[in-house]
């Protein structure tokens, strides 16, 4: 069992920067990849990032590539999104979630563990 914590979110203005954390407990952090995803009003919950059990490996959404940067640390049991050059259009709220699959997954049913969410709202 694994049980996900995300803080870091709030109110920014356009083009600036948010910085979320993921703080997990459990013993075998290392061995879940990790994955950030977000939710609009109306929409389906998105794919925005993963990153492979060690983190050397990372994909990204279309939308928030070259922008958002996932890393975690796996002594201090935490992932993390950067976000930089944020556009209204990244509000959202923000889950992360833990996935016990090797690899890259980027669909939400892959993952086993979830954040509450947190909110991130960029104003124009």
């Amino acid at each position: 069992q694994v049980q996900l914590v995300e803080s870091g979110g709030g109110l920014v203005q356009a083009g600036g920067s948010l910085r979320l954390s993921c703080a997990a407990s459990g013993r075998t952090f290392d061995r879940y990849a990790m994955g950030w995803f977000r939710r609009t009003p109306g929409k389906d919950r998105e794919f925005v990032a993963a990153s492979s059990w060690s983190g050397s490996s990372t994909t990204y959404a279309d939308s928030v590539k070259d922008r958002f940067t996932i890393s975690r640390d796996n002594v201090k049991n935490t992932a993390y999104l950067q976000m930089n050059s944020l556009k209204p259009e990244d509000t959202a709220v923000y889950y992360c979630a833990a996935s016990t699959l090797p690899g890259l997954p980027a669909v939400s049913g892959l993952y086993d563990y979830w954040g509450q969410g947190i909110q991130v709202t960029v104003s124009s």
